[in-house]
């Protein structure tokens, strides 16, 4: 008996598309509702999630603010006693300067990578590239020829009538022994807040001037910017790495890094940073191990957290 052929079937025919219901449609309509939609969510979330954008710092703002700190901080560049003239490695050869771990000098193992003269740098140098009246130019002649202990001498003692005077105002210190230094430091104050120096310590022979390496350290040897900080909620006290200014959150991801830095040893130590910097060198190294190191990888095995994770796969019996 010849089994019985099922019949072929046939295919539904297309319907024909202008069989299908229709309505009006405004493509117009719709993208301007959208983006009206989009910019005004967009302009709100902003309002209140936004960053605020903070006027930068620069060294004539510094210099017209707090004309009292930059004449201070200027006259420490001179003497070559500020923070960024002692730092050390990559900036200078200061024996003694830079963190350690253990014996090993991390600081200094690269090197001088971006040599810094505070003196030639910050003071000299720019008055130097710029017309300087006769006064000025005798002065800097002045100290230049001066041996060092000389040129200390005038320095501290320029200093220390600074810290005397009211306000740490330049134009109420007393008369003394000063050499130079007063002709110095007052046209470089000039010349900062007429806002050459932003310009002079960006030239490094190049077109674009990006470098902003030495207006910085010279912000961060006063006391201004540090105010800043203090008043924005950015010292390292208040968890700055972690703060944005005002009152926002800013990364939060780096709190693991911040923590270390508010206890002791790491709060108290001189060589904090590379202590830090150690302590998250082992944590990342065991981060990227743990698939390897015995026992530490087993931990979601016995801890099971995966079964609750995949609770509907483990509930349906295989």
């Amino acid at each position: 008996m010849r089994p019985r052929m099922q019949p072929r079937m046939q295919p539904r025919p297309e319907r024909d598309p202008a069989s299908f219901p229709a309505r009006p449609y405004d493509l117009v309509k719709e993208f301007t509702i959208a983006l009206v939609v989009v910019a005004l969510l967009t302009a709100g979330l902003a309002t209140l999630f936004s960053s605020p954008d903070e006027r930068p710092v620069t060294v004539a703002s510094w210099s017209r603010a707090d004309p009292a700190d930059f004449a201070a901080t200027a006259v420490a560049e001179l003497a070559g006693s500020s923070k960024s003239a002692t730092y050390g490695a990559p900036y200078n050869n200061t024996p003694g300067a830079g963190q350690k771990l253990g014996p090993v000098g991390l600081q200094n193992a690269a090197g001088v990578r971006i040599p810094v003269d505070t003196a030639g740098d910050f003071v000299l140098g720019p008055l130097r590239s710029s017309p300087e009246p006769a006064a000025v130019t005798a002065a800097i002649a002045t100290w230049t020829g001066a041996t060092g202990t000389q040129q200390q001498t005038w320095a501290t003692n320029y200093t220390d009538a600074l810290g005397k005077a009211p306000d740490g105002d330049p134009a109420k210190v007393a008369a003394g022994d000063y050499g130079p230094v007063p002709a110095i430091d007052s046209r470089l104050t000039a010349l900062a807040q007429s806002g050459a120096l932003d310009g002079q310590l960006l030239a490094e022979g190049g077109f674009y001037q990006s470098d902003y390496t030495r207006p910085l350290l010279f912000l961060s040897d006063g006391s201004y910017l540090a105010g800043l900080a203090d008043a924005q909620h950015l010292s390292g006290d208040q968890w700055g790495m972690m703060n944005e200014t005002g009152n926002y959150p800013g990364q939060a991801w780096l709190w693991l890094y911040t923590f270390w830095y508010q206890i002791n040893p790491f709060s108290t130590s001189a060589n904090g940073d590379a202590l830090v910097w150690a302590v998250m060198a082992v944590l990342s190294l065991a981060l990227v191990l743990t698939p390897f190191i015995p026992g530490l990888r087993s931990i979601p095995r016995w801890s099971r957290i995966h079964r609750l994770i995949w609770r509907d796969y483990y509930r349906d019996p295989h």
